[in-house]
């Protein structure tokens, strides 16, 4: 993942100081759109993992949340 951070990166400040060309642009998207994928499915493995308990100690977890948990474990 970080060649393709470094990449966008590049491109980044290559498109602050001249315009990039077509090629260039379409290699930013998809690099852009292909991190934005990773970078969520982290997100959604993490959220997977959570469980939410109020300052009393119980669990206030969201339904939606369980059963996505649940369907994931018999997975």
């Amino acid at each position: 993942m970080i060649p393709t951070l470094t990449r966008i990166n590049e491109l980044s400040r290559k498109a602050k100081e001249a315009e990039l060309t077509e090629m260039e642009k379409a290699e930013q998207i998809r690099l852009r759109q292909e991190y934005l994928q990773v970078f969520r499915g982290s997100i959604n493995d993490i959220l997977l993992n959570v469980t939410i308990y109020d300052p009393n100690g119980d669990d206030v977890t969201p339904d939606k949340l369980k059963q996505e948990q649940a369907s994931q474990n018999n997975s």
